[in-house]
């Protein structure tokens, strides 16, 4: 029996999977595509291709794990359309009231839509990388899910290697076809490296010398004596 090796990865991006951003104002649904008519697979083909990315837009688990990132987008959305709103209405409380206001209530509102700007900017961020973060789980979620299908549809048309559609790249493969090890084999046989002499030894280090002694100092010669005074005369 054939041995199988499935891909690590199938490099697949979950179709209509948001990135988490401001929401554009709405634009008309493009009218829905009929899917491409399927053609007879080829008599005795040993490779074929698969789509993944149409996979991921056309399955039930595709399109179910799509519409979670969605839904989350969607929530995120809403939340930072609110906050936006309370902006937007205390920028227009100080805009209208800036020659009314005392000196105050005006700073105090400053300060509330420095503090909402900042909010927003954190809340953006964190909603950015929580869809992201959905979305690289249930990415995993659908590879796993996908593999096994890969691998039976495979074996079932007798096939020798699977490519991606997308980027040429091998999603499955006969494991035999791979030819690594017979290559290291002969290619050790026609260019031999050469082999090397053993490094030698190590010398040990000569020590260095011991400092010599100190010559004992030579005492300073002594200071002359003052003369004695000379007598005086005799009387």
């Amino acid at each position: 029996m054939r041995a199988f090796a499935v891909a690590v990865a199938l490099s697949v991006v979950l179709a209509a999977a948001p990135t988490f951003a401001q929401a554009p104002a709405p634009a008309a649904a493009p009218a829905p595509q009929a899917a491409p008519a399927e053609a007879p697979f080829p008599t005795g083909a040993k490779y074929a291709f698969v789509n993944i990315q149409r996979v991921a837009a056309e399955s039930g688990q595709g399109k179910a794990l799509s519409s979670r990132v969605q839904a989350l987008n969607n929530q995120k959305l809403t939340q930072l359309n609110e906050k936006n709103k309370a902006l937007q209405t205390s920028q227009q409380k100080l805009d209208s009231g800036a020659s009314v206001l005392s000196d105050v209530a005006r700073g105090q509102l400053e300060k509330d839509i420095d503090r909402q700007q900042t909010e927003i900017q954190r809340f953006t961020d964190d909603a950015q990388k929580e869809v992201q973060d959905l979305q690289t789980e249930l990415q995993s979620e659908f590879q796993q899910k996908l593999g096994p299908v890969i691998q039976q549809v495979a074996q079932e048309r007798k096939l020798e290697i699977l490519f991606s559609a997308l980027d040429a790249g091998i999603i499955w493969a006969d494991a035999g076809l791979d030819l690594t090890s017979e290559v290291i084999r002969r290619f050790d046989i026609a260019a031999p490296v050469a082999a090397t002499a053993a490094p030698a030894a190590p010398r040990a280090a000569t020590p260095a010398p011991a400092p010599a002694a100190p010559r004992p100092a030579v005492p300073a010669p002594a200071a002359p004596r003052p003369a004695a005074p000379a007598p005086p005369p005799k009387q």
